[in-house]
């Protein structure tokens, strides 16, 4: 069966990347870890080139890559979620460059971007009301981490 892999691009912390990111999130496991059979350019034997993942239910592959490619804000991940608890927990388990932060963005200690999204935000910017989806919207565009009572209270005006 064909299958679409996301492959990220990790400098030698493939491997520990997974790990974090499968105890993180539900229906997730580290599935293989395939090391070099033998030397090359950028290693040796043994060293740990790719790692096949699952997160969230979704396949996976950290590449190690080298240092050439860094992530950017181009490619995010989105964890959406239900509580405000859950992004509660997902942020502070993920964001480590506060700088990055804006409206439910942060960066993890890798690199990569997340989007820790409540799915209320979505209802909320999709809803028939333009006067409540504006409300929301201005709402979290002066948030760093997303909270679902403020975002409510301000579409309700």
């Amino acid at each position: 069966m064909t299958r679409l892999v996301n492959c990220l691009w990790f400098d030698g912390q493939a491997e520990e990347a997974a790990n974090f990111y499968a105890a993180l999130l539900p229906n997730s496991s580290v599935d293989r870890v395939v090391t070099a059979p033998g030397d090359y350019p950028s290693g040796k034997q043994g060293d740990v080139i790719t790692v096949d993942f699952t997160l969230l239910g979704r396949p996976f592959m950290g590449l190690n890559g080298g240092p050439q490619f860094q992530f950017t804000e181009a490619i995010s991940m989105i964890v959406e979620c239900d509580t405000q608890e859950e992004v509660d927990l997902y942020w502070e388990s993920l964001s480590s460059v506060p700088e990055a932060e804006q409206c439910g963005w942060c960066k993890d200690r890798y690199g990569l971007s997340w989007q820790i999204t409540p799915r209320v935000m979505i209802d909320l910017l999709g809803d028939a009301d333009p006067g409540r989806a504006k409300r929301a919207f201005e709402a979290m565009m002066h948030m760093k981490k997303l909270d679902i009572a403020a975002l409510e209270a301000a579409a309700a005006g």
